[in-house]
């Protein structure tokens, strides 16, 4: 027996729903965001297409939002096998039964799959976009092609603040896993008030970046204030006090981690090593640590990542101060490359293109570093 004699829809139809519902979700998405028809004019298409983009524009946001829903339904329903045919009630509710989940669950993934879509991969998509026009706000650009990669690589306080975030993060890479690490060894060896310990380690996990920054600023210049100097009046102060006030708030959260992987190391492993005659630094180096690799990775990436991405911390620490002037330029020597996109976008009054093709560049370098050193961990990780 065919599919049509079954009821289902033929490859064919099921090509053609595809292709409907995806044009739906793109028309829904695009006239939502009010760009539909700019899109049209720069593609070169006139006429008809672009009055039907703008009488869709016109449309209620929920209305185009429905819109895409429903067309991400219809997807999700070829695509899963669903079929829409009438039974009796008996029938349809032994299928019920028999099959509840496996049919009919992207009913219920839509509506938080096209919240996804319209609230995440879109304006991700529509941020790369802009990256390469010249914009004031997001519904009124002009495209300019790679103009905002050439004058970001231009400014010379974007590659300043570059080479300050790689080297905040290669030092805070190593202060946290070590620090973090030799606190969970020290609290797994069984001393007392093991607990009290862990939470009050913990704790400062817990605290949002911009209290710490505030606290940590008056506790810096309470006592450079005693030396007549201030956080905000070197940049070595400013990056060690940025240093401080991220170690102490990532290690007890790394030490978590860290006390999961030791405290899972065989027991009969640790045993052999010492009948073998190795001591304790052997044992560590040789035993523990290679059988903790995958916590190291986790806690490297963490590390890795948060120190990059750190925005709330340094804003509220130093503002990227202090300031000197170079090239007929105000460069703020404290100020990380998140904090750098921040300024370049909300100080234009232009373009802030440019703020976005170094959102762009960020996003591609964190993901490129994160990737190669989750490789280059995973590569050392011993098997079990």
């Amino acid at each position: 027996m065919n599919k049509s004699a079954k009821g289902g829809l033929s490859t064919a139809a099921k090509a053609i729903v595809i292709i409907l519902g995806a044009l739906m979700t793109l028309v829904g998405m695009l006239s939502a965001s009010g760009d539909m028809d700019k899109i049209l004019e720069l593609m070169g298409v006139s006429g008809g297409l672009v009055s039907f983009a703008k009488t869709m524009e016109k449309l209620p946001v929920w209305d185009n939002t429905t819109l895409a829903l429903v067309g991400l339904l219809l997807i999700g329903g070829v695509l899963n096998g669903v079929e829409w045919k009438h039974r009796d009630n008996a029938s349809h509710n032994s299928k019920l039964i028999r099959r509840p989940i496996q049919k009919m669950y992207i009913i219920f993934l839509a509506p938080t799959f096209a919240a996804f879509c319209l609230g995440f991969l879109y304006p991700f998509v529509k941020g790369i976009f802009l990256s390469f026009c010249r914009f004031k706000t997001t519904s009124k650009w002009t495209w300019i092609g790679l103009d905002n990669y050439v004058n970001a690589f231009k400014d010379s306080t974007f590659l300043h603040a570059f080479w300050y975030t790689a080297l905040f993060a290669i030092v805070s890479l190593l202060a946290i896993n070590i620090l973090s690490f030799a606190v969970a060894y020290a609290l797994t060896r069984g001393i007392r008030g093991t607990n009290i310990f862990r939470t009050v380690f913990f704790m400062p996990n817990l605290i949002g970046g911009i209290v710490l920054g505030y606290i940590w600023a008056m506790i810096f210049d309470g006592i450079l204030s005693r030396y007549g100097t201030s956080i905000l009046l070197k940049t070595e102060y400013g990056f060690w006090g940025l240093q401080i006030l991220m170690a102490w708030q990532q290690i007890g959260y790394m030490m978590i981690i860290y006390i999961a992987g030791l405290q899972a190391v065989p027991e009969d492993i640790l045993e052999a090593a010492r009948i073998d005659g190795a001591n304790a630094w052997q044992t560590l180096w040789k035993v523990t640590i290679p059988n903790v690799m995958p916590s190291i990775t986790i806690c490297t990436f963490l590390t890795l990542t948060n120190s990059f991405k750190l925005f709330d911390q340094n804003l509220a620490l130093t503002a990227g101060r202090p300031f000197i002037q170079s090239g007929g330029e105000t460069l703020k020597t404290t100020e990380m490359l998140a904090l750098n996109i921040y300024n370049s976008f909300y100080a234009s009054t232009t373009n802030r293109g440019v703020g976005q093709a170094k959102a762009v560049m960020f996003f591609v370098l964190v993901a490129a570093i994160s990737i190669f050193q989750l490789t280059a961990s995973k590569n050392k990780e011993v098997q079990q």
